[in-house]
Order: structure tokens, then sequence, then C-alpha cells
């Protein structure tokens, strides 16, 4: 068999045009022809496929080793992506003309962008890949259209403050047609507890009470300490907590609200569980709900965070944006240029320009230059501090976050196209399988993430197929010194052990319905999406004191801000939102697009930095 190859762009691949090699002649593939895949099997790009990703269409390719492969079909296609949602031949300007420049295209950055936008800032986002979404992203291959990340839609509700997703894409005139899930996850827990999240609170705790009758009481003063935060966050106006006219001006309105929030602010949702719970198993439980919101246990989880999460999918609840999670990056990149503003694909910004001191532009991987008012950074903290600014010239600020916390454990996902009929009718969507030991739900490879988004929308595949995206966490360490041979084999070998476990568990007969296969490793997260070491955000050394040593938007370099999961509140789609909003509201006061006051400005900046150092 010849080598299925396909080309990323030049940005993408460290400044040189690139083949990489989907598969070759001696790819291991199972009974069911399904292929072990990561992108990493790099050649040469070709005079044949000109533009250097721009022509996909190719007629014969030659991968590194060889191989050839006829009628090669893009995996996205470059063009129509370019040509509808951005350009990728803009000259670099000198002028400062853009108010400014935002690195990356993930949810956070095109909030921050968008929101920007609308109040009548002129902004360019610089994407280093070819279609905007970061791990909110899509890809497509052989009829299935794979999201990137998470299938769960938080914040995507049509009612409340916190549906920020609706908001942000309301604020440019976008509106996503939605399928809403009645469960939000199923899990399967050790010791056979099956709990499902229904849509419906009630039913919810219904569930949960039948679980653990002895437990009641505890179980409803938890969770209703969990409304009692979610409800005051829903009734404000959600902006900086960086800029003090607003500040206030929210706590003269809603003083009882604001001051329930300061008052779990340096709180975990662990030692809250606590207070009311004694049960082992329900108090492992409600680690496993913390689990996916922040990746690890509830202790280490601030209660704000699980608050917003917890409730949310029953405020609002879970809804899928028809055409997959993609649809979201997307429509706001859409609203982005309708406001008068741009994106720029294949844009690898490889160093954030500073002139006395103040963030100024940024300067690309092809020696392009942008200048700005200010530069908004989308990448992880880790990567802005260590890699697009010079890693010696840390802020104090910045050691001090890096002191608190570490880079979160990246992830092995697998995506996978199998026959329907190897799910029962009435699959749930999501699914997390730990099923063995509590002690394993923060171990490598110990608890698994399943989303089946064709439950919800048959589109995405083709008819008769449903698509398994499955994630468990892993360390870049734990794959980096291998060979070549080695890595593959390494891959095969977890990947099999995963799906044993899926079948063993949920569906049997999963591995000969198996018809399409890739398998992504910490390396594919940490190249396709730019994130040091592949991680997904920020990990608590210890036990923080909630939110309280989370960094905000402004950074101590003057016009340089941060937006993401590197950011106050923190890691997930509804806490990047909330990072944009954030940080799309101080960029615009420090423009003078909102109102601002120099002298409450630092006060109150001094302020905050003094409480994070109680963290």
């Amino acid at each position: 068999m010849g080598t299925l190859s396909f080309m990323f762009p030049n940005s993408l691949l460290d400044g040189t045009c690139k083949i990489v090699a989907l598969g070759d002649s001696k790819t291991r593939y199972n009974k069911q022809g399904s292929s072990c895949f990561d992108p990493l099997r790099i050649g040469n790009c070709t005079d044949q496929q000109q533009l250097c990703g721009l022509s996909w269409g190719v007629d014969k390719a030659k991968g590194r080793r060889g191989g050839t492969v006829s009628n090669l079909k893009a995996v996205v296609d470059v063009d129509k992506r370019v040509e509808s949602y951005g350009s990728s031949d803009v000259e670099g300007n000198e002028s400062g003309s853009y108010d400014a420049i935002v690195i990356g295209s993930g949810i956070g950055g095109l909030v921050a962008a968008t929101q920007l936008a609308v109040k009548g800032a002129k902004v360019l986002v610089l994407e280093k890949y070819v279609i905007p979404g970061g791990s909110s992203g899509f890809y497509e291959r052989d009829g299935y259209k794979f999201d990137v990340g998470s299938s769960v839609m938080f914040g995507f509700s049509d009612k409340g403050n916190l549906n920020l997703i609706t908001q942000a894409l309301a604020a440019v005139g976008r509106k996503l047609e939605v399928i809403p899930d009645p469960t939000t996850v199923h899990f399967h827990l050790p010791n056979d507890l099956s709990v499902r999240i229904h849509r419906e609170y009630d039913d919810f705790i219904e569930e949960l009470v039948s679980k653990f009758p002895h437990e009641k009481e505890g179980i409803i003063k938890f969770y209703s300490e969990c409304w009692k935060i979610f409800n005051s966050l829903n009734s404000l106006e959600l902006k900086s907590l960086e800029e003090p006219i607003y500040l206030f001006g929210q706590f003269f309105k809603k003083p009882l609200e604001c001051l329930t929030l300061a008052y779990y602010l340096p709180q975990n949702a662990g030692s809250i569980a606590r207070k009311y719970i004694k049960d082992s198993g329900l108090l492992s439980f409600i680690d496993a709900e913390c689990f996916i919101v922040s990746t690890v246990n509830a202790l280490q989880t601030p209660m704000i965070n699980a608050s917003m999460v917890l409730c949310d999918r029953h405020f609002g609840g879970i809804n899928y944006p028809v055409g997959g999670v993609g649809e979201i990056a997307k429509s706001l990149a859409k609203g982005l240029d309708d406001h008068g503003s741009q994106i720029l694909y294949r844009a690898n910004v490889t160093s954030i320009i500073l002139d006395n001191g103040k963030a100024m532009g940024v300067k690309l991987s092809d020696g392009r230059k942008f200048y700005a008012k200010t530069v908004v950074s989308n990448a992880t903290r880790w990567d802005t501090f260590g890699k697009l600014l010079k890693a010696e010239n840390l802020p104090k600020e910045e050691e001090n976050f890096q002191k608190a916390y570490v880079k979160a454990p990246s992830f092995l996902s697998i995506h996978m196209g199998v026959k329907a009929d190897v799910l029962p009718p009435d699959t749930d969507c999501h699914h997390f399988v730990l099923e063995d030991d509590w002690t394993n739900l923060e171990k490598p490879y110990g608890s698994i993430f399943l989303s089946i988004p064709t439950v919800l929308d048959s589109s995405l595949a083709p008819e008769g197929h449903h698509i398994l995206h499955i994630f468990t966490t892993s360390s870049i360490e734990d794959w980096e010194g291998l060979s070549r041979k080695d890595y593959e084999a390494k891959k095969e070998l977890v990947a099999e052990r995963i799906i044993s476990r899926l079948e063993k568990t949920l569906f049997p007969g999963l591995k000969s319905s198996i018809l399409f296969k890739e398998v992504g490793t910490p390396k594919t997260h940490r190249r396709y999406l730019a994130r040091d070491s592949g991680t997904y955000g920020p990990m608590p050394r210890g036990t923080p004191k909630g939110l309280l040593g989370m960094p905000f938007n402004t950074t101590a370099i003057d016009g340089l801000y941060c937006v993401g999961d590197s950011c106050f509140p923190g890691q997930g789609v509804i806490a990047v939102a909330f990072s944009g909003v954030m940080c799309a509201h101080r960029v615009a006061a420090d423009l003078g697009f909102e109102k601002k006051s120099d002298v409450l400005d630092s006060a109150l900046l001094r302020l905050l930095g003094w409480l994070r150092t109680l963290a």
C-alpha cells in the first residue's frame, strides 16, 4: 500500500514546507483495515505541491519512504478555508495601524478579538494553522468530521449571563443551531457505580441519592452551595475584574452576590464537599466530577470553577452545535471579518516585539512584522513568557505563577469511525470510564473520556457509522526519547489497551467494528496546537487557595495581555470564553473604547497583585 500524505502549511512546521505521512506500506493495520495515525512522519515538500500547503489536490506525491498515493484528497481544503475565513498573504505593517494583535485563534482569543471589534477596535488575529479554533477546532477525514477536543459545550444556551459562547456569537450577528444533550456525561466508576448526569437537575439529584441514600442531606447541601455561587455569577454582567469602574458598579448594584463570590474565591470544591459528605465513594465521585473540569481532584479544584460547570449543565444545559464544535470558531471568525477586523492564517508568531519595555508588535517565522497598540497572547503563559519573550527576562509575577502552577498533562487521543450497530440504541453521547480503582483517577491512562457526537448529530459521519473520540491523560515525557519504530509500537499498544477497556466495559465487539482509527499523542497536541508540552492549562502544585493565585489578563509587560486557560478562571470552554470577555473589556478600556480611571486602575491592580501573593 502506498504512503498516504497531506501537507501542513509551512508556518505549522518550523518554517519549512513539509509533507506529513499518515501511513505507508509498513504501517500496521488491524484486521478491519484501520491505521494507527500520528502526524509526525515528515518529509520535504516537492515542487509539485506548489505554494507549500495551498495546493492539496495532488495527483501523486511522494512521502519520506517513497510510497505513492493517487488522487490525494485534502483533509482540509485550505483554499476554501482561507477564502472563506481569512487571508495569508498580508504584508507586515510598520505603522501600528491595528489597535490590537491577537496571537492565536482559540476560543479565548476569538472571543477577545470579536468583543474588541464590536467595540470599534481594529484587530488582527494571527493563527498558525489554516483554520480557526485551536483545541476547539475540527478536521475531516474519509467522510468523518472530528472535533479536535471535547464535545461537551458549556455556556451555549439561550438564557442567563453565563451563556458566554452564545453571547459572543450574538455580538457579531451569528447564531448556531444546536442539539440539546439529554445527558451531560455517563459515569462508569469503581464498584459498579453508574451515574448519569441528567439535563434536569432534579433527575440528577434523584439518581445520585438513589446510589447514596444515606448521604441525601449532604448531596443536597453541597450542590445547593454550588447553585448559590452559580446564581451569583449568573446575576452579574460579566466583564473585567481588573477594571474598577465596572467592578464598583457591579458591587453597588449586586452587593450580596459580589460578596458571595469574594467569599468563595479562595475556596476549593473538595473542602466544601467534606463539610457535608462523609461517604468516601461519594467524595470520590465528586473528585471525578471535578477532574473533568480541571484534570485534578476536588480538593484542588476552585469552588467557583466547579460551580459554573456543575450548575450550567442543568441551567442552560449542554447543547451541541449542528455541524460540530468547529462551527463555533468558524462563525466567530466570520463575525470578526464582518466587523472590519481580520484573521490571518499560516501566521506563525515567533516573538513579541518590545520597545522600551512595551509590547508593540510581533514577528512571524517568515520575517514579516506587524505592529499594534496592544498585543494579546492566546498562547499559554509558558509559551508567551518562555518562547515569544525571552525566558531569562521572566517578570516576577510570572515566576510566582510558575512556582504555584505546573503544566497540566496532555492527552492521548483516539479518533475512530465504527459501525453504528456496535452501539446500543440508547447510548449516551459522553462517557467517563474508571472501572477498577479510584486511585487511578489522576494517573496517566487511568481514566477515559469518550465522546460520541454522532449520537446527537449523525451528519458528522457516513450513514451507518458513528464517531468515537477517546482521550486519556498522558505526559509528553512518556513519549520522548523513543525511536520512530518504538514510538509507533507504543502508540499501537496504548491505544489497543484503551480500546480493549471500552470493549469490556461498554461496547462488546468494538474492535471488530472499527473502520477508521487515528491516534495522537502529547507530541501531536504540541505540534498542531502550539502548546508547551501539549498541556491543556495550569494545574496547582499543591492545594491552591481557590482562584486566588490565578493571574488575570494584564501582565507585567506594558501593552501585553494574556487570554485563555492559563488565565483566570482557568480551563474549559466556558472559562476561556469568560477570559476572552474580561480581556476585551480591559484592553478596550486601555485603548479608550471603554471608560477608565488611571488612579483607580493603579490601585486595583496593586490590590489584585497583593491578593495573588497570599495564594
